[in-house]
């Protein structure tokens, strides 16, 4: 009995401890409607904090219901988060940008089940046109899906039904020597796009890929019709820019998920927040 009593006092102990030295922790969050929904919907998947159902996926931190720990929450660019980490506890990161900025594994990740797929979108009048059809082909190919093996879970392929890299119903003689001008951030949309240009190349089609940093041009500048297509960011995210800006911009492939990160800054683990991974 009284080592019982011994092994419940050190429990409440570790657990007090844990809650004390969760008070004042910083977390970096995106700043864009969709991405700090996200971040703090992964927070709450793991009881961390508690978000008002009404807000769904563009929550912000206004509608944290119930924060035990007292987490406090720095919001940042979403490209510009693995900036903050030596400044912060821990820092929620979308997988493109830990993949650029090259850091280790993350100390959480969201649900592999992530409804948030990165998307090629044009403007809606252009989805149907044997451009957009071959571009889809292009990028839903084989060849994409088994690309996305080399990132061992942190871009993960969505294709069930992978093509050759080709539409049987798109005219591509008619394509040939057309070019087909596409925005997109890095890796892995950017990488993803060579295999695309290299599969577009043997129908003698230029697919011109332009490198962007932000989350805003790559829309307004398809929206206005000074490039065809963009590649950049999930589906919720173009759907609340369309909503938010009166848009028109619709999804031809959903190619993959890059699972939302807590990624260490000046805590190495997860003992500050009391869990173990």
């Amino acid at each position: 009995m009284k080592k019982l009593f011994v092994f419940i006092l050190a429990a409440v102990l570790v657990l007090t401890a844990a809650s004390v030295s969760a008070a004042g922790i910083k977390i970096a969050v995106p700043n864009d409607a969709t991405n700090e929904g996200r971040a703090l919907l992964l927070l709450e998947a793991y009881g961390l904090i508690d978000v008002d159902d009404e807000a769904g996926i563009t929550a912000t931190i206004a509608d944290i219901k119930d924060n035990p720990l007292g987490l406090e929450f720095v919001e940042v660019e979403a490209a510009m988060v693995p900036n903050v980490l030596p400044d912060v506890d821990y820092a929620i990161i979308n997988g493109n940008y830990a993949l650029a900025a090259e850091l280790d594994a993350a100390l959480l990740y969201e649900n592999a089940e992530s409804p948030y797929v990165n998307v090629v979108s044009v403007k809606e009048a252009n989805k149907d046109t044997d451009e957009a059809k071959a571009l889809a082909a292009a990028v839903l190919s084989q060849k994409v899906v088994d690309y996305f093996e080399n990132y061992e879970g942190q871009a993960i392929s969505v294709v069930e039904e992978p093509t050759d890299g080709f539409d049987p119903e798109v005219d591509y003689a008619a394509l040939a020597g057309k070019t087909i001008k596409v925005l997109c951030t890095l890796d892995p949309h950017s990488y993803v796009l060579e295999i695309a240009k290299e599969i577009l190349a043997e129908k003698d089609i230029k697919l011109e890929i332009t490198i962007v940093d932000d989350y805003v041009t790559p829309n307004t500048i398809v929206n206005d019709g000074d490039a065809f297509a963009n590649f950049f960011a999930h589906s919720p995210y173009q759907e609340d820019f369309n909503e938010q800006n009166g848009t028109d911009l619709v999804t031809i492939a959903g190619v993959h998920v890059e699972p939302m990160g807590l990624y260490a800054g000046k805590q190495a683990d997860l003992a500050a927040l009391g869990l173990d991974k």
